[in-house]
């Protein structure tokens, strides 16, 4: 791989890891795809990068198991969905004023939630 195919890598990666930290505050930003995007990209480009991010004491734990098991524990669905109503319910009542752009947020939570209570649990 060249030297400029690598820095690229990192950069996109970097990038997926800042816009999954955005993402954990809007609602409508996934967080999950960006961070499996940033392990993806740092993978195949720096071993330092991928180590620091499976490695974080904050996402680590959450990212192998989901990135290696496609699982999460019922501690983390039951923070990941309460977080997740409680800033979209927060947007709705704060930050939009019309009535589709609520029901397209709760339209997304749905969704979210649905695909987070159908992964399996850790065993």
């Amino acid at each position: 791989m060249t030297r400029a195919t690598r820095l690229l890598l990192i950069g996109c990666g970097t990038l997926a890891v800042a816009v999954g930290a955005i993402g954990v505050f809007l609602p409508l930003l996934p967080t999950t795809p960006f961070l499996l995007l940033a392990a993806f990209l740092y993978a195949r480009s720096s071993q330092r990068f991928y180590d620091w991010l499976v490695g974080n004491r904050w996402i680590g734990d959450y990212l192998r198991r989901y990135y290696e098991r496609r699982c999460m524990t019922r501690r983390h669905k039951t923070a990941t969905v309460a977080f997740l109503w409680i800033v979209l319910a927060l947007s709705a009542a704060l930050a939009v004023d019309s009535w589709w752009a609520r029901g397209v947020l709760g339209g997304v939570g749905a969704a979210v939630t649905t695909h987070i209570l159908r992964l399996p649990g850790e065993k």
